[in-house]
């Protein structure tokens, strides 16, 4: 089901971007207040958004939560501090005795202030746990053997194929045990059989085997859109079914993937058929950075879809534990992917494009809210892998430098003077900004 429709304008795609921000956000400045309250920090401000306080009320422990007139972030000014950056004291502070000073962020232990800290990062990935667990409940396993869920709509006549056959064997060749809808042997085993719109299925159906007539098993069928990509500026849609590029007739996913590889970013022209009708659509393919399994990047022509077998596989329940197994690993790949292409970008292994700013973030949450709401939970859950990955670099004015200043003051025995301070969060700060302009520019001018 889509939130959004498809391109649904910039209104839209902004509401869908600032509603994942606002939630990202809000759980990691949870985080920040709610370790710092168990830590005996006391927060005078929880705030959603910058600017013009749009409604506010003030809790029994004193602490004012407020929405403020620009959802673009949020802070958390615990007591004590000059400002939301918590790093230089207020006016009152040097007033305070001994036990008011316990409740402030800079008057605390160092155990305290780095737990706090850490808290908002740390928050942001048990979030994008959990979100990563639930969905993978919520969707389940292919099961095993693989059997028929639902079939998807093709303009192939004479499917006898139906919702819930087992498949034993497809034109004679024993169909492979397998977890996913990809891998190695599966896709030895497409690849092996012949590319024709009908083939032969042998099932199990009821207990007995049958001899159907199914589809090829990965059409070129739009299951998802990348956003950013050709095939969605142009808006091709999820369900339609690529016929033909350039007047040659296609039945598999492999043979667009060829054409599309060797094209050499020449302009395609394809035949879709979407419900019922053909259509024709002209687009040239992109060249992608695309993180290997192995590690590393290959750079690849791609029209940005991305296909899938010819009916929903039937599912079966996956079990909390493997599930919170599952989303743990995800939140894993998620952050190694993030590295290696911060690494693969900066010693010019590939384009520094990659690097996408607001403006881009903010396409892609609408491309992913108009693509259905389990896409846009998970685009979030990504997101706020990455906030908080982000937020852990040792860049000062971000909970990283904060982090590392704690660490000198545990070796050091003090913490860094006031005036270095202020030197180091002006850097930092100015390198953020310089940072931000960078993306924001390839927002704009990258293709």
């Amino acid at each position: 089901m889509a939130i959004i429709p498809q391109f649904g304008g910039i209104f839209m795609t902004a509401v869908a971007f600032i509603v994942a921000l606002s939630i990202i956000v809000a759980i990691h400045e949870y985080g920040h207040y709610i370790v710092g309250r168990w830590c005996g920090i006391k927060a005078e401000v929880f705030s959603l958004g910058f600017g013009p306080v749009l409604f506010s009320r003030t809790d029994r422990h004193g602490t004012r939560w407020q929405f403020a007139a620009l959802p673009f972030g949020g802070y958390v000014k615990f007591m004590g501090d000059a400002n939301a950056a918590s790093g230089t004291a207020s006016d009152g502070y040097e007033a305070m005795n001994a036990e008011q000073k316990r409740h402030t962020m800079l008057g605390a232990p160092l155990w305290a202030r780095t737990l706090t800290v850490a808290a908002g990062p740390v928050f942001n990935f048990i979030l994008s746990i959990i979100v990563f667990t639930a969905v993978m409940m919520a969707q389940g396993k292919v099961a095993k053997p693989l059997a028929v869920g639902e079939l998807t709509d093709l303009p192939v006549e004479g499917i006898t194929l139906q919702p819930g056959d087992e498949l034993v064997r497809i034109e004679g060749q024993e169909v492979p045990a397998r977890d996913a809808e990809s891998g190695e042997g599966f896709q030895d085993f497409i690849d092996a059989l012949p590319q024709r719109d009908l083939l032969e299925y042998e099932v199990r159906r009821d207990g007995d085997l049958v001899t159907v007539q199914g589809p090829y098993p990965m059409p070129p069928h739009v299951v998802q859109l990348s956003p950013q990509s050709a095939a969605y500026d142009i808006d091709m849609k999820q369900g339609d079914v690529i016929t033909a590029v350039d007047d040659q007739p296609i039945v598999s996913f492999a043979q667009l993937q060829e054409l599309v590889e060797t094209s050499e970013g020449r302009v395609l022209q394809l035949d879709v058929w979407r419900d019922g009708e053909t259509l024709e659509f002209a687009l040239a393919p992109r060249r992608v950075d695309e993180p290997q399994d192995e590690g590393g990047f290959r750079t690849q022509w791609r029209i940005g879809i991305v296909g899938g077998l010819a009916f929903e596989p039937a599912t079966e329940r996956l079990g909390p534990i493997d599930a919170l197994a599952n989303g743990t690993a995800q939140v894993g790949q998620v952050i190694s992917g993030s590295v290696s292409g911060l690494y693969h970008m900066i010693t010019r292994q590939i384009s520094s494009c990659n690097m996408s700013g607001p403006i881009g973030i903010a396409e892609v949450s609408g491309a992913m809210a108009s693509q259905g709401i389990s896409n846009y939970i998970w685009f979030i859950a990504v997101l706020s892998t990455a906030v908080g990955l982000l937020n852990l670099f040792p860049i000062p004015v971000l909970d990283g430098g904060h982090l590392v200043f704690y660490a000198y003051e545990a070796v050091a025995g003090r913490p860094p003077s006031e005036k270095a301070l202020r030197i180091i969060m002006t850097v930092g700060l100015v390198f953020v900004l310089s940072v931000m302009a960078f993306a924001i520019t390839n927002d704009l001018f990258c293709p």
